[in-house]
């Protein structure tokens, strides 16, 4: 029977990871810093181990006899600078691999970020794929994209050098589970009406639970060494806000405003503690982009389900969490 660590199992997509892991007949192990903390997972069908990435002793326990790693609990800058951020999370990923090195388990998954993935060039027309690579530096004060690039590279180097290593590369990620409101704060303003605008700029989406599956899935057939991007559907912020006001019963937003408004909100608020969390993503608005999802349809068999479910499914999750936002 495959035994499977799941770091990151009390989050968002580490649950739906566990989930997926246990129905395929899986045993489960889930790595918490808090006693107690079981995010979305219920029952007693996880074994959880305590540990903290980055905390000084080791993490020998919880890799011990697993024979496949998901590495869904990568450092996320929260008010730090680039250079410290890129640090952090670059230290935290060394243990990790470390970690992995040690343990030998046969495959390691990590989980990384659309970030990482950066515009083809302007004479091919295509979308965004596996080949397209982020510039460090492009966004210099974002210590998301700085960081986020800065441990992907750490992954698919130790790949390079022989670790069973492979990263999917997720896109925007909804759905129920939503633990900590990663992306659901900003459906659930949508639900509730608080959206009056939008801004020219293209995205994808996709379900937390096909994101789950195809983590699954690469541990049994993924390509070591490579990237996959994990998404959905394309579509415009406009069209996205607009399906989501109408799940809701809400007037959908009526205002655009120029994309170079976002860009300065996002740089600004990059400088200052405490707002520069979310700055990043706001700083690239101009970036946001469309994404070829071909490899992980062939090779993963991802078959993203209709945007109304996941949207539907994400909100009535939410509305059972404690989070109302019905009129």
């Amino acid at each position: 029977m495959t035994r499977a660590l799941v770091l990151g199992a009390t989050g968002f997509l580490g649950g739906q990871i566990a989930r997926q892991a246990l129905r395929r007949g899986w045993t489960v192990r889930g790595l918490r810093r808090r006693e107690g903390a079981v995010g979305d997972l219920e029952g007693g069908a996880v074994e959880w181990v305590h540990g903290d990435l980055d905390g000084p002793t080791g993490l020998d326990s919880a890799f011990e006899g697993v024979d496949v790693v998901f590495h869904a609990a990568g450092y996320y800058p929260a008010g730090e600078r680039p250079a410290s951020a890129i640090a952090h999370g670059v230290a935290q990923t060394r243990k990790v691999l470390e970690a992995c090195r040690q343990a030998h388990p046969a495959r390691v998954v990590y989980t990384s970020t659309l970030s990482t993935i950066g515009r083809p060039p302007a004479n091919e027309n295509r979308l965004a794929d596996e080949r397209d690579l982020y510039v460090p530096g492009s966004l210099p004060h974002s210590a998301y994209y700085e960081s986020k690039f800065a441990m992907e590279s750490e992954v698919l180097r130790a790949a390079a050098n022989g670790l069973p290593a492979l990263v999917l590369n997720p896109t925007a990620v909804f759905g129920p589970g939503d633990v900590h409101l990663t992306l659901a704060r900003a459906l659930l303003a949508a639900a509730r009406g608080q959206i009056p605008f939008w801004f020219p700029a293209m995205l994808n989406l996709v379900d937390v639970r096909e994101v789950a599956a195809a983590h699954v899935r690469a541990a049994e057939v993924g390509r070591l060494g490579e990237r996959t991007i994990i998404g959905g559907h394309n579509l415009s912020l406009r069209e996205l806000l607009e399906r989501a006001a109408l799940l809701a019963g809400r007037r959908p937003p009526r205002w655009e405003i120029p994309v170079s408004l976002v860009v300065a909100v996002g740089t600004a608020a990059s400088r200052i503690p405490g707002l520069s969390g979310g700055s990043g993503h706001l700083q690239a608005a101009r970036t946001w982009q469309g994404y070829d999802t071909t490899k992980a349809r062939r090779e993963f068999g991802l078959l993203p389900r209709p945007l109304e479910v996941t949207l539907g499914d994400a909100l009535d999750w939410l509305a059972q969490h404690g989070h109302p936002w019905r009129p």
